[in-house]
C-alpha cells in the first residue's frame, strides 16, 4: 500500500490566545504558518495570538492547568475536530487532488488552514507525512473523499 490513513482519536486540543511570550510549555512558539514540537505537545500557529495545543489523548486537564498559569486565555476543543495522519509514497499526490496548497515547497513544519475538497481543514506538513485536523461535521465526507482520492494509489 502506498496510502496510509490512520485515525488518531481522541486527541487533546486547546485553543490558546497569548498577548505576549515566547514559549508555551516550555515549546517555543511557532511563526506563521508553522508549527513546533516538544515535551509531548505539537503548538500550531492558527493566527497573530491565537495557537492550538495538541496532545495525546487524556490530557486536557493537566495542560489547561499549566496554560492557564501562562496565557490569556485556554479553551479545550478537543471534540471539535478529528485528527488523520496521512503517510505513504503518495500522501501528497492524493491531497493535491483536492488541496491548492502546493506541497513540493512546504517543508515539515509547516501548518495551514485551507480547503481539502470543499473542507476546512488544518493541515500539519511532517517529515514522515501530513496530519489533518477536520471538522467532526464534514468527518464522514472528508473520509469518503479520501477513500476515493487513494483508489489509483492503492496497490
Amino acid at each position: 500500500m502506498t496510502v496510509d490513513a490512520v485515525d488518531e482519536p481522541f486527541r487533546t486540543q486547546l485553543t490558546v490566545r497569548l498577548r505576549e511570550g515566547g514559549t508555551l510549555l516550555g515549546v517555543d512558539l511557532p511563526g506563521p504558518c508553522r508549527y513546533t514540537s516538544g515535551n509531548g505537545v505539537d503548538i500550531l500557529w492558527m493566527g497573530p495570538d491565537e495557537y492550538l495545543v495538541l496532545a495525546e489523548p487524556g490530557r486536557q486537564a493537566e495542560l489547561e492547568a499549566a496554560l492557564s498559569r501562562e496565557s490569556a486565555a485556554v479553551v479545550d476543543v478537543s471534540a471539535q475536530r478529528n485528527v488523520v495522519r496521512l503517510v505513504g509514497e503518495h500522501a501528497a499526490d492524493v491531497l493535491a487532488h483536492g488541496c491548492s496548497i502546493d506541497l513540493a515547497v512546504s517543508p515539515p513544519g509547516t501548518c495551514v488552514q485551507t480547503l481539502l475538497a470543499r473542507t476546512g481543514i488544518v493541515l500539519m506538513v511532517r517529515e514522515e507525512g501530513f496530519t489533518i485536523l477536520v471538522r467532526q461535521s464534514f468527518s464522514d465526507y472528508f473520509k469518503a473523499w479520501l477513500a476515493d482520492a487513494s483508489l489509483e494509489y492503492v496497490s
